[in-house]
């Protein structure tokens, strides 16, 4: 038995160096942004972030199951501030979590994570009123957007193509 055929041939590694590529600063207020992968058809999405201390993000519900490597620094969910994630932890969270990210004031560096999210994140605010939505597209229109605000080079970043039929 031989190996499968093959419908798509792989001749590179699809494969980015972070050390070469912008990390986009203040994405969001005080969340700096390097882009991995963003499939909006799937709603997948993968960043490298990085948080300055003192970041409160809005409390948000998860669709999708998330991974999530803390590279550096400490941060915690208001709801489990005996759990701190510093460097070196992972944590896998199901869909349909609901927490708000908290970097310490007393941090004195940043918190960097790589994240792999599914899905989207639905925002609220302390009285549980809904802000809005984080997810794939909402984090490409961002990006682009930030760039082109602020004359920045293109991002580069892993994304799948669009669906599409397969003959018109």
């Amino acid at each position: 038995m031989g190996f499968p055929f093959l419908v798509n041939e792989h001749h590179e590694l699809l494969t980015l160096n972070n050390n070469d590529l912008p990390i986009y600063r203040d994405l969001l207020p005080g969340v700096h942004v390097q882009p991995q992968f963003l499939d909006v058809v799937n709603g997948v999405w993968a960043l490298r972030v990085q948080f300055e201390p003192g970041v409160v993000l809005p409390a948000h519900y998860h669709t999708g199951n998330v991974h999530f490597w803390t590279l550096s620094g400490k941060w915690y969910y208001k709801e489990y501030p005996d759990q701190p994630q510093t460097a070196g932890c992972y944590l896998y969270e199901p869909g349909s979590s609901i927490h708000q990210f908290i970097t310490p004031e007393t941090n004195t560096e940043l918190t960097e994570a790589l994240m792999i999210i599914q899905g989207a994140n639905i925002n609220f605010d302390d009285e549980g009123n809904y802000l809005g939505m984080l997810d794939a597209n909402f984090i490409v229109a961002t990006l682009e957007k930030h760039i082109a605000d602020n004359g920045l080079d293109p991002a580069k970043y892993i994304r799948p193509p669009q669906t599409d039929y397969s003959t018109k």
